[in-house]
This record gives structure tokens, C-alpha cells and sequence, in this order.
């Protein structure tokens, strides 16, 4: 099933390790799934939002977690 999510009240986060910079990756929890976008293309029209499932975002977080090779350069 495609969702398509409303993304207009989105509460978009960055990760701490960030440090306010604009080259992270964004994450919003709306409308019961997972948005992720780039922080470089807030506001330009043709930005690309992936949009995944919450058992989709938690498998991938965790195997980040659990190091898993190939998730991370």
C-alpha cells in the first residue's frame, strides 16, 4: 500500500550530532509512518521525501545499532 502522509505540520527532527548544521538527515513521525528527508532541500520544490513504515524505519535503526556492514560507509 502507498501512503501518502501530510506533511504540512510535520515536526521534523535532526539528530543531536548534527550540531544545527544543514547536511543531516531529517526524520518526522506522521500519519503512522516514517518521513526522512535532507536538510540541504527544506523548501525546494522538487525535494525527495522517503517515506517508510515504522517496522521498516525500526529494522534499519537497529541494525545501525547492532553495526550491521554495509549500512554505514
Amino acid at each position: 500500500m502507498i501512503i501518502r502522509p501530510g506533511l504540512t505540520n510535520a515536526v521534523w527532527t535532526k539528530s543531536h550530532r548534527s550540531n544545527g548544521g544543514d547536511n543531516c538527515l531529517e526524520v518526522a513521525f506522521v500519519d503512522g509512518v516514517v518521513a526522512l528527508r535532507d536538510s540541504k532541500d527544506i523548501g525546494h520544490p522538487d525535494a525527495q521525501i522517503l517515506v517508510l513504515s515504522h517496522d521498516d524505519y525500526q529494522a534499519f535503526v537497529g541494525g545501525i545499532q547492532d553495526g550491521q556492514p554495509g549500512l554505514l560507509p
